[in-house]
Formats: structure tokens, C-alpha cells, sequence
């Protein structure tokens, strides 16, 4: 199938042309079409399959005919990053529709917002807390609104913000269109649902698997050496751009410094940054300035970075749920990732839960001198040496799965100033 078959406007059509689009990934193949014709659409899909553009597509579609100048579409968002990439997929789609766009977020001020909003906007980028800001204020009007948005649903309620949506939606007509989007489908979010929805088409791509290109590794090892591995696997292992997770912001911090002083180009991403450093972080990230992004859970939610090449999950993460969001940054459009997961003794029922969501026990692997003295898991653990001069052991990648060498450390000092 082609994009050219769902007959959008032309001249949302010549905005689809210009960013390259071709054939429509699943979500979009089985989205689009329930929302061109009004319906409500909830959609199961992990971060990367496309999903930005199965709802931002119907919207310009459907907003060239009727009014201008006032909001006529919603989309609420959990982040202020996953905010902005949204609106840059809009802007970039409708360059030909003359349609206007703004987000709204905190952490920057209010007033150039109220400025965008009075000059008049058909769609609105929200975050909630702000948005429910404007509404008290009375800053923006969203008695017209047609069609609502919520993305990343369980990255919502992750964060708590579902009291906020819940108070959001007592404030918007009740005659809408409504689509739901989420990776996950926890019990809070189908009550979520069964609320909001009035006969939805549901739509699941790849819900529970991550992608199967990706290719995943647990490293077992003592918590006082997880810096010392990772820095093994940095240095062994052949990598493009690298996700770094912790638990906290806190450590992700430091763990960034870390990076740094030994001449990685790495940066980290907190709740703490100020937004401008933020950005900054995260286009440093896409434009190759770092090859290490450390983030939490909270600090990543909507990073979209096309080339991530391994994810290394520092810290294990809580759920099974916040595993596939994690890694799921990487593997993406058909390209090959790998995810390594930091274990140490306190992991081990986390380990179990993540073979069970996978179908299948993830494999171990050992680097000599970081293993857990005594494994009382009957897992199996492949043993792999580091790379010596001249030789092909890897310790991220099999024998004849090797990548290019990774690039983000100089080999002196004087070399990183240098760049």
C-alpha cells in the first residue's frame, strides 16, 4: 500500500510527498483509515511504528475543510519533548495547508503562549498541567474543538497525570472525536478508555514483543562495578549512538559527568535541565555533537532519535512495560539494535518477568572480572572476553555480528578538546 490510496487533500498530500513518505507502516495502514471516516481509534503501538503521522495525517485532512482561526484539534501529550516533536511532524506535513500549530507546556513562560493562542491556531500541542493553567485563565478557548489526542497514554498515568486528564476532559465538548494512543494497555488506562471512547476501532501493532530486531543481553554483575562495565562495553563493543538509562536523575547526572571527564562526547538528560538545556541535550543527541544520551524514564519519554544503535539499561527498569518503552528506541525502521540490561543480585525476579513478556529467557553474558560471584539463577551465561589487539572477541556482538567501532571517545585527551 501507498499513502497516495488514503486520497488525502492535495495539499496535505504535497506535504506527505515532501517529507518523503511512501508506503504507510502498520499502525498508520490500519489507522488512518477508521479516522478519516470519524471514528474513534485507540492504538496499541510501541514508540517508532509510526504513529505520530496515523493521527497528524487525518487531522490536517480533515481540519482543511470548516474554520480557521480558532482550536479545532487537541493533541495532550505527557512531555514537553514528545510536545515538540509532534509539532515539528505537523509543521513539516501541513507546510502547504496554511493550518497554524502551537504547543503548550511548562517550564518556559506563559505569555508567548497566550500571544500564539490570541492570534489564532486550528491545533494545539498540550501538555497537561499547562493546559489546565490556560483553561483557568481562560487564555484559551476549546468549546469548538473537534478531534482530541491522547498520546503515550501510559506514559500519562506513569506520571500521574490522569487526574489532570480526567479534569481536562470535563472541559471539552462532548461531541468529539477522540483517538488514544499507548504502548501499553495497564487497568487505568482501559478504564481511561472505556471512558473517553464511544464504539473506538481498536488497532494493535506490536504490542507486547518489542521489535524483533532487536537483540537483547543481560551482563550480570556486582552494583559497585556497573561504571566499570559500562565503560568495558563502551570500549569493546561497536556502537553508533548510544541511550544510556538509570533510575534516577541524580545518578544519571553524574553518570554523564563520568562519561565526559573520560573523553566521551555524552551528555544527560534530567529532570532538573532547565528546557533550553534540554533541547539542547536532545539535539546534540540527533545531530551526532554526542553519541551518548544517559536519561531516566521520565527525562526520555518521546525521544524520537532515528540511528539509536544500542540501548544499555544501567539500572533495571521497574516493569515490564518501562523494558519495552526503553528499548524500543532502538531496532527501529527495519535497522538492527541491541539492548543490554545491567543485573545484578537484585534483579533476579525481573529477569524472570522480562523472559516471560518476551516468550523466551534473555541471554547472559559475562565479561571476565564483572560477573556475580555466586549465580544461584539457573540461566545460562556465554562467556565473552574483550576485544584484545587483533583479535575478534566482542563483547556486545557475536563473533560474525560485528559492528563499525565506536567513535564517540578519542583516544586522548588532547583529541576530545580537539572537537
Amino acid at each position: 500500500m501507498q499513502f497516495t490510496e488514503f486520497n488525502f487533500h492535495p495539499k496535505v498530500a504535497a506535504g506527505v510527498a515532501a517529507a518523503g513518505y511512501v508506503s504507510p507502516t502498520p499502525i498508520q495502514t490500519r489507522s488512518i483509515p477508521p479516522v478519516l471516516a470519524g471514528r474513534d481509534v485507540m492504538g496499541l503501538a510501541q514508540t517508532g511504528t509510526g504513529k505520530t503521522a496515523a493521527f497528524a495525517l487525518p487531522i490536517l485532512h480533515r481540519l482543511m475543510n470548516g474554520g480557521r482561526g480558532h482550536v479545532r484539534a487537541l493533541v495532550v501529550a505527557p512531555t514537553r519533548e514528545l510536545a515538540e516533536q509532534i509539532h515539528a511532524a505537523i509543521t513539516e506535513l501541513g507546510r502547504e495547508t496554511g493550518l497554524r500549530s502551537v504547543t503548550v507546556y511548562g517550564g518556559v513562560g506563559i505569555n508567548p503562549q497566550i500571544a500564539r493562542l490570541k492570534k489564532g491556531v486550528e491545533i494545539v500541542i498540550a501538555c497537561p498541567g499547562r493546559l489546565l493553567d490556560h483553561l483557568n485563565q481562560k487564555t484559551i478557548d476549546l468549546s469548538r474543538l473537534e478531534m482530541l489526542v491522547l498520546d503515550e497514554a501510559d506514559h500519562m498515568f506513569d506520571m500521574g497525570f490522569l487526574p489532570d486528564i480526567r479534569r481536562l476532559l470535563k472541559q471539552l465538548p462532548r461531541q468529539r472525536q477522540t483517538l488514544l494512543f499507548s504502548a501499553t494497555m495497564p487497568q487505568e488506562i482501559r478504564s481511561l478508555a472505556k471512558e473517553v471512547l464511544r464504539n473506538p476501532e481498536t488497532v494493535q501493532v506490536d504490542l507486547v514483543a518489542p521489535a524483533v530486531t532487536v537483540s537483547h543481553a543481560l551482563y550480570p554483575v556486582e552494583e559497585a562495578r556497573k561504571t566499570d562495565l559500562l565503560f568495558s562495553l563502551l570500549k569493546h563493543t561497536g556502537t553508533g549512538s548510544v541511550l544510556v538509562f538509570t533510575r534516577t536523575k541524580h545518578r544519571a547526572k553524574r553518570l554523564g559527568e563520568k562519561l565526559i571527564k573520560t573523553g566521551y562526547r555524552a551528555t544527560s538528560l534530567q529532570g532538573n535541565l532547565s528546557q533550553n538545556r534540554r533541547q539542547a541535550a536532545l539535539d546534540g543527541f540527533r545531530d551526532g555533537s554526542h553519541q551518548i544520551l544517559v536519561a531516566t524514564d521520565i527525562a526520555a519519554r518521546g525521544i524520537d532519535v532515528s540511528q539509536v544503535s544500542h540501548v544499555i539499561n544501567y539500572d533495571m527498569p521497574n516493569t515490564t512495560d518501562a523494558y519495552i518503552h526503553r528499548i524500543g528506541r532502538t531496532g527501529r525502521a527495519a535497522r538492527t539494535g541491541d539492548a543490554f540490561t545491567m543485573l545484578t543480585a537484585a534483579d533476579r525476579a525481573m529477569e524472570k518477568a522480562l523472559g516471560k513478556a518476551l516468550g523466551r529467557p534473555i541471554e547472559r553474558r559475562s565479561i571476565e572480572g564483572f560477573a556475580i560471584a555466586a549465580e544461584n539463577s539457573s540461566a545460562s551465561t556465554q562467556p565473552h572476553r574483550a576485544k584484545q589487539p587483533g583479535g575478534n572477541s566482542n563483547p556486545g556482538r557475536t563473533k560474525n555480528n560485528r559492528r563499525r567501532r565506536f567513535s564517540g571517545r578519542p583516544t586522548t585527551p588532547a583529541a576530545a578538546a580537539s572537537r
